[in-house]
């Protein structure tokens, strides 16, 4: 109840702010994030991100997260000599590495096939883009369901959506899940509010996933200087291998 009466009053503290310009813009819908960069550092096993926010209409909300777009290229391994390798391959121009969403209802009571594939709203919508191929529509489409599938076992694609939590008619909150293999980049958090099966009003909130210490240092030299790196790591094995010898040699 602490918790509950508390995100209350942020949310509420954020409308009041905001008010005057939503007003003025004709924008019934405010929301933030209760933290705008999430800091990876040794022993990071995942954080959780809450989104608060309120409208000045009735509606339903959702909210949406999408990670850093990048190509992506998927490839099928079969027998060949009883060997397993590389046979086919399938490259994707445009797929986002994280995909998170959280609705008040069921999307399919929320709005229609065409309005959430115009938003790409549900990981079905996303229009994750193929180069132009020979490949046939059914083939497309296998090798996008296997990307979805691969992403969900990752835990970087929500298998199931979320839930946005009104508090009182205006009010409502929304908890993400980041886990621990969570890709680094700038995020975009899109929240929407939906009136009679299409969206009224629309936000964009930016979200960073960052390396921070050690981790992060070690990373960028690892990527920068990988010739060095690789050195650097031989060294150390053979020295702790070397230490290791010598303490077990006197014990």
């Amino acid at each position: 109840m602490r918790r509950a009466a508390f995100i209350a009053i942020i949310a509420l503290s954020l409308l009041t702010a905001g008010h005057s310009k939503a007003v003025a813009q004709g924008t019934p819908l405010v929301a933030d994030l209760s933290d705008h960069l999430v800091a990876i550092t040794t022993g990071f096993a995942g954080t959780d991100v809450l989104l608060f926010g309120a409208t000045e209409a009735e509606g339903d909300v959702v909210v949406a997260i999408r990670g850093p777009t990048n190509p992506v290229t998927m490839h099928r391994k079969s027998r060949v000599l009883g060997i397993w390798a590389n046979t086919a391959s399938m490259s994707f121009e445009r797929a986002p590495s994280f995909y998170s969403l959280a609705t008040s209802r069921p999307l399919n009571e929320v709005a229609g096939r065409s309005e959430l594939e115009r938003h790409e709203i549900g990981i079905e919508h996303l229009k994750l883009e193929l180069p132009r191929s020979k490949a046939s529509e059914n083939v497309a489409n296998e090798w996008r369901a296997a990307l979805i599938r691969t992403h969900q076992s990752l835990g970087t694609y929500q298998s199931e959506p979320g839930r946005v939590r009104f508090l009182g008619n205006r009010l409502f909150r929304a908890e993400f899940h980041l886990p621990a293999n969570v890709p680094t980049g700038s995020y975009q958090v899109h929240v929407f509010l939906f009136q009679n099966g299409r969206v009224k009003s629309a936000q964009i909130t930016p979200l960073i996933v960052s390396k921070i210490g050690i981790q992060a240092e070690v990373f960028d030299f690892a990527y920068q200087s990988s010739a060095l790196y690789g050195v650097a790591a031989i060294i150390i094995a053979l020295v702790a291998g070397w230490l290791g010898n010598a303490i077990f040699r006197k014990a």
